[in-house]
Formats: structure tokens, sequence, C-alpha cells
């Protein structure tokens, strides 16, 4: 295989530091509100632990447990563990108009789906380097294949990433 392009070691980097959040200082007893179109909770206070339910966007959630940068969450009869920084302490703003659709991956029909191809959107890849980015995406999702739990779970101890950050 030959050496990743500069352009793939940067997505693979950028892709490795996503998990790296700030901890909120969430209090058992208090309020939070899902900050994700579509937050999914844990049966346990680990990343690859097994989903326990899912949240729409801006639910409010009442905080029973904190360990660390996870807490034990609940709405009505959905109960689970979500990372913090998952979770806003204010409501946020309902998206309004095409800057903030709210259509989960699974509800985009494909009409939706096929409007960036265009030959606008041909134009601009060809103008901005992006022809191999199938390419690219090919060669990360080899990486990501390689990888194991077992391996994800060590490197996020070892850097203090995650759910491991003080």
């Amino acid at each position: 295989m030959s050496p990743p392009r500069p352009f793939r070691a940067g997505l693979l980097l950028l892709l490795t530091l996503a998990g790296a959040l700030t901890a909120y200082a969430y209090k058992a007893g208090g309020d939070a509100f899902t900050k994700r179109l579509e937050t999914i909770l844990r049966a346990e206070p680990r990343a690859l632990a097994e989903e326990s339910g899912r949240l729409g966007y801006a639910r409010k959630v009442k905080v029973e447990e904190v360990r660390g940068s996870w807490l034990l969450v609940s709405e009505r009869r959905i109960r689970g563990w979500v990372f913090a920084g998952n979770l806003s302490d204010t409501k946020p703003a309902d998206p309004k108009g095409t800057d903030g659709l709210g259509l989960a991956a699974s509800k985009t029909t494909a009409t939706a789906a096929a409007r960036p191809l265009t030959a606008a959107a041909a134009t601009y890849a060809e103008t901005h380097d992006l022809l191999l980015a199938g390419e690219d995406l090919n060669w990360l999702l080899e990486q990501c294949a390689q990888l194991t739990p077992a391996d994800l779970d060590a490197f996020l101890q070892e850097h203090r990433k995650g759910e491991y950050q003080e």
C-alpha cells in the first residue's frame, strides 16, 4: 500500500480527534438537553457499549448520575448513559430553513441525496482537486476496517480522549 497522501493523513487525524470534547459540569438531579439530531444512549458508560435507546434533537433529559464525562440520563421510559459532549445545559435552538434540515440519514429521500450531483458540483470537484475523493474514502474505510473496538479503547485511554478525559 502506498503511503497516505497529506489529505488522507489529515482526514484520519481529524476523525481521531473528533471524540476529544470538553467535559461539562452536570450534576445528578439536574436537567440537560440533547444537541444531536439523534442521541444514542448506552447500557454502560463506554463508547462501545450496547445501545439502550435513542433520543431526538433538543429533548430534555434528567441527569441521574455522573461518572466522569458520562451521564446516566432518562426521559420518560428511555434511560441510558451518554457522553457529556452530546448534551447541552441549555435547549438548542430549533433549526430553521435549509440550513438545519433536521433529517436523519435514514429518512433522507433519494431526491434530497441526489441534489449535490449536479454539473456545478462536478465542476467544483474538478477545480478543487477533489476528483480522487472516492479513492480517499475507500482508503479511509480500509483503515477503519482494520481497527478493533479494543484498539479504539486502548487509543482513547492512552491519549486521554473521549470518556477517559479528566
